[in-house]
């Protein structure tokens, strides 16, 4: 005879282990979960900048960098050149001036006049990240470095003996500044800058 188990009335019994329990223990375990992630979203919400003396101390030293930098780039591009008149030439085809840098004979002088024109940008890309939160990021910072040496050829061309606009030249200036907003300017941007991250 087989037997089955059950109570006096003859119904079976529920096994061990059996009903709601599995789905029980799923909840503890989102519920133990939870709180790890609430805290996770709550520390990672904002990036935590610089101390405030560093950060100010950064901005001021930014500052006087980009005040110098001004003067220099004052100096070499709106500083009269007589001897070049006969040379100046005003190009507004992308390319053509950049052609004939790399034609020259001699190598070193191709690399100045490249090189040159790249370095010229790359205080934009390093110092503007720091000095404008707002415009940090690498498009307002090309847009911003296009904007301003854009400005200086226009005024070399119409103000300056022995310059011409350059088309070229700004090309390289904004390349200059991608460089520098690459190696460094982000870095700086995000340590004085604090960049709230969407929840």
């Amino acid at each position: 005879m087989v037997r089955v188990r059950g109570t006096a009335s003859g119904a079976p019994t529920k096994k061990a282990g059996s009903g709601k329990r599995p789905a029980s223990g799923e909840a503890a375990k989102a519920s133990a979960k939870a709180p790890a992630k609430a805290s996770a979203k709550a520390g990672g919400a904002e990036r935590r900048p610089l101390p405030l003396p560093l950060r100010l101390l950064a901005m001021v030293c930014a500052f006087a960098a980009m005040v110098a930098f001004a003067v220099v780039l004052a100096k070499l591009t709106l500083d009269p050149s007589p001897a070049s008149v006969s040379i100046a030439h005003t190009n507004l085809h992308p390319g053509a001036t950049l052609r004939i840098y790399l034609d020259q004979p001699a190598f070193r002088d191709a690399v100045k006049q490249v090189g040159g024109n790249i370095l010229l940008g790359v205080p934009f890309g390093i110092l503007v990240p720091v000095l404008a939160p707002r415009a940090r990021g690498v498009l307002r910072v090309l847009l911003l470095t296009a904007i301003v040496m854009l400005l200086v050829e226009l005024a070399q061309g119409a103000l300056v003996t022995g310059r011409a606009f350059d088309v070229d030249d700004v090309i390289l200036n904004t390349t200059g500044a991608l460089v520098g907003w690459v190696l460094l300017g982000r870095r700086l941007g995000r340590a004085v800058h604090a960049r709230k991250r969407k929840a």
